[in-house]
């Protein structure tokens, strides 16, 4: 049954979620509370480029970029990812496409690492993000 709660969409079951999809993504597209309670397990639908604002809001990249006579180099403290090249812009082409790799090994297997597991803002960043976001995020 779904409840309704300050304009919050809640259905307590995915049979029920799936027969009002369309009312999720419209609650998640207007920014309101839109969850679903599968199990013992809630979660909840969120519009990408709202959730990437707030991520990036919260966790600047921090992203070092480095001259050297031959070109830049870029590194993030504390991740291991790092990417060079002649111009900035191809560095931070590099770093952009060394950050989806490491999305990747984390969403299969780096997530049940203990050293990489609070990555998960992290790489919904990467994710959601298109390159110019990303671009933006690293030189921000």
């Amino acid at each position: 049954m779904e409840a309704i709660v300050s304009s919050q969409v809640e259905y307590r079951s995915a049979r029920e979620a799936r027969e009002h999809f369309k009312d999720i993504l419209d609650a998640a597209d207007d920014g309101r509370p839109a969850t679903v309670t599968r199990d013992a397990r809630r979660v909840a639908a969120v519009d990408a480029d709202r959730l990437v604002h707030f991520l990036t809001s919260l966790r600047p990249s921090g992203a070092q970029v480095v001259a050297e006579n031959d070109g830049w180099s870029l590194f993030i403290p504390g991740l291991p990812v790092a990417a060079d090249g002649p111009t900035l812009d191809d560095a931070v082409a590099e770093m952009i496409d060394a950050l989806r790799d490491y999305a990747e090994e984390w969403a299969d297997h780096l997530r049940l690492a203990p050293n990489h597991a609070e990555n998960w803002g992290l790489v919904q960043i990467v994710a959601l993000s298109s390159d110019e976001q990303l671009r933006d995020w690293l030189l921000a």
